[in-house]
This record gives structure tokens, C-alpha cells and sequence, in this order.
């Protein structure tokens, strides 16, 4: 009961600080979206020269920070990888591309619903899919290998390169790139969105608020305890919302009005986000869990998260990401792509590894992995 109160605490104040971020300049329906702040940063850096998507967001290093500090001074960051880094780099950017082509991470989804977005209900029936593609496999007996200790250099990177980031984003350096116009140009004050990233990454640390852990648990052992925290970021997010009159629902209300950042093509919002649950649960978290875990000292979701920044990349020079008007003809042949390639990976590990090693093998270094239930 304890646990669920807390991931209903974190949960609402995840949702209150996404309202504010909104409220003080961030996109409408992205007060946190990990999945658009990673491709915004890869803009930011070069990667891509999509100009409306460019600007290094302080939320994503206050997430990775919030989630270093606070695990120290839990005692919780103890720095682990090894377990199938370049797989899970692939991953990293299947589940990104799947994002961009639906145009947002699980997170965002629930704060687009939660702005009256129709078309997030759509891709959240593909994630809910995805979730339990991965659940059949993770069933099968599903595996990335066992992972192993590692230096603390290995630990802190990502919490590291998050912040030259920052110093980077202050000194105003010359050779970063900040968008205009579109999405990329709206945001909050810098100070602001750290100390909200802060403290976002601090409550996920402390609470393992992870949307993929929480259904794959519905359905894997019948606990909704993790999906208490979603459901109060929706919560909290729809009556910010209300009281603010930011809440406009639908699917498209008008030229004018269409709902901010999304897109209409239902079997594409749902496909995309289908690979993001799929990918998700092989990974052992959601996009958000992953940054968490990488502040936490983990080298393998530090992986994923470069894997995700890449797939970014490739988004925008490939033209996978989806706009307002629609998936392309590319994002679609990447979505399928996309998903093939996550299936390979899920059946190569689950159907051809030997008996012999099974037994040694942890699932994944998500919030609550099968071999802790199990045992």
C-alpha cells in the first residue's frame, strides 16, 4: 500500500510539473516527453538539421541527475552493464524511430490523452499491444544476459555528458543549433525545466514510476502497482488542463485548432507505438525508466539511451518521423522496418540461446525483473 502511495504522489507530481512546464513555454501536451526532448538535443548537437525540432532541453540532464543524486544518496547507484550493449543499442533506436512515427514517447501519450488528444487512445492500444508481444517472449523466456559490474567512470558517463550539455546550453556555444520556429523553439525558462527535471528524475528513482514495467506486470503477474503512477500523472495533468483551458478533445478540431504535434493517421499512431511497447519491454522499461536507470548508474540503459538519440537522427535525415499531416511513405516503410528487426532480436533470444544457459540469465534490468518474481 506504501509503494502505491507513492507512485500516486510522483505520479501527480510528475503530471503538476508537466501542466507548468506547458504553462511557462513548452509545446502544448509536452510538458515531458522523452522521445521529442532526445531528438530535440540531437538537433541541438548536429545529428539532424530538421531546424523546428533543435534545442537542448535542461529537462532530459535534470532527469539523469535527479535519478544520480538521489540513488547516492539511497546508496542505490551502483554502476552494472554488459548485458548485450549492442543489441539494446538497436533497440534504443527501433523504439525511438516507433516514437517519432507516432510523435511522442509513453509519457507524452498519457499527457496527450490527457489534453484531449483522441488520436494518443489510439497509440495507446498499439503500446498495450506491443506490451504484451513482449510479454509472450518475456514468457518464452526472453533474455539480454546476465549483466556485470563495472567502473564508476562507466556509471556516471551519461550523467556526465549531460552535463557539458548544460554548460554548453548556458555559454550560448556557436556550433549548437536552435530552432526558430516549431516545436523546438517553444520552451520554459532553463532554470525552470532543470529543477523540474530534477525533481521528475528524483520521484522516478525513488518510485520506479515506469509505464512499460506497469502493464507488462498487469499482465505477467496480475500487479497494477506500477501503473498507479500513470494513471496519476493523467489525473493531474486532465484537471491542469481543465483549469487552465488547455483541454481540447478530439481528434482534429480544426485547421486551426488541430491538436498540437500529433497527427490523425490512426494505423500509424497505433504501429508506432506498438514497436515502442514491444521494444520497451525487451528493454526492461519505458524511454523515461531508461534515463532513469542511466542516472542510476547503469551502462546498459546508458546504451539505450545513445541507441535512442542515433535513432533520433535517423529519423530526420530519413524522413521516418512523422509531421501534423501525416506518416510518409518512408516513416511507414521504417515503421515496419522497424518492428521486424525488434522481432528477430526478440526470437534470436528467446528461442536461440541454448538449455544450457538459461538458467544463468536475468531477464532485463527493468524495475521488476522475471527472475525476482520467479524466484
Amino acid at each position: 500500500m506504501k509503494e502505491k502511495r507513492n507512485l500516486l504522489i510522483a505520479g501527480g507530481i510528475v503530471g503538476a510539473a508537466s501542466v507548468v512546464l506547458v504553462l511557462l513555454g513548452n509545446p502544448a501536451n509536452m510538458g515531458f516527453c522523452i522521445a521529442c526532448f532526445l531528438r530535440d538535443i540531437a538537433g541541438g548537437i548536429g545529428l539532424h538539421r530538421a531546424e523546428i525540432v533543435q534545442y537542448i532541453r535542461p529537462e532530459i540532464l535534470g532527469l539523469v541527475a535527479g535519478a544520480f543524486i538521489l540513488s547516492v544518496i539511497r546508496g542505490e547507484f551502483k554502476p552494472r552493464g554488459g548485458s548485450s550493449p549492442v543489441t539494446r543499442f538497436i533497440l534504443g533506436a527501433c523504439v525511438m524511430i516507433g516514437a517519432l512515427v507516432f510523435l511522442g514517447c509513453p509519457l507524452r501519450m498519457v499527457l496527450r490523452i490527457a489534453g484531449g488528444d483522441f488520436n494518443a487512445l489510439v497509440g495507446l492500444a498499439g503500446f498495450v499491444a506491443g506490451i504484451l508481444c513482449g510479454t509472450f517472449f518475456l514468457n518464452k523466456g526472453f533474455s539480454l544476459k546476465r549483466t556485470y559490474k563495472q567502473t564508476v567512470v562507466e556509471g556516471v558517463a551519461v550523467t556526465g555528458i549531460q552535463i557539458g550539455l548544460f554548460i554548453l546550453l548556458l555559454s550560448g556555444a556557436s556550433f549548437l543549433f536552435f530552432s526558430q520556429s516549431g516545436p523546438g523553439s517553444m520552451h520554459a525558462p532553463i532554470l525552470v525545466a532543470l529543477a523540474a527535471g530534477l525533481i521528475v528524475g528524483a520521484v522516478s528513482q525513488r518510485t520506479r514510476l515506469c509505464m512499460a514495467g506497469g502493464i507488462r506486470d498487469l499482465f505477467l503477474f496480475r500487479d497494477w502497482t506500477l501503473l498507479c503512477g500513470f494513471i496519476a500523472i493523467f489525473v493531474v495533468a486532465f484537471l491542469g488542463n481543465l483549469l487552465l483551458g488547455q483541454f481540447h478533445p478530439g481528434f482534429m478540431i480544426d485547421a486551426e485548432t488541430a491538436q498540437p504535434v500529433a497527427h490523425t493517421d490512426g494505423l500509424w499512431n497505433f504501429i508506432g507505438m506498438l514497436a515502442v511497447g514491444f521494444g520497451s519491454v525487451l528493454l526492461g522499461g519505458c524511454p523515461l525508466r531508461q534515463l532513469i536507470l542511466a542516472g542510476e548508474g547503469n551502462s546498459d540503459s546508458a546504451i539505450t539511451v545513445l541507441g535512442m538519440v542515433v535513432g533520433a537522427a535517423i529519423s530526420h535525415n530519413f524522413s521516418l518521423a512523422s509531421s501534423g499531416t501525416g506518416t510518409g511513405a518512408n516513416g511507414k516503410v521504417g515503421a515496419i522496418v522497424v518492428l521486424a528487426i525488434i522481432l528477430v532480436i526478440a526470437c534470436i533470444n528467446t528461442f536461440g540461446k541454448s538449455k544450457e544457459s538459461a538458467p544463468e540469465t536475468v531477464v532485463v534490468s527493468g524495475v521488476k525483473t522475471e527472475e525476482a518474481k520467479l524466484s
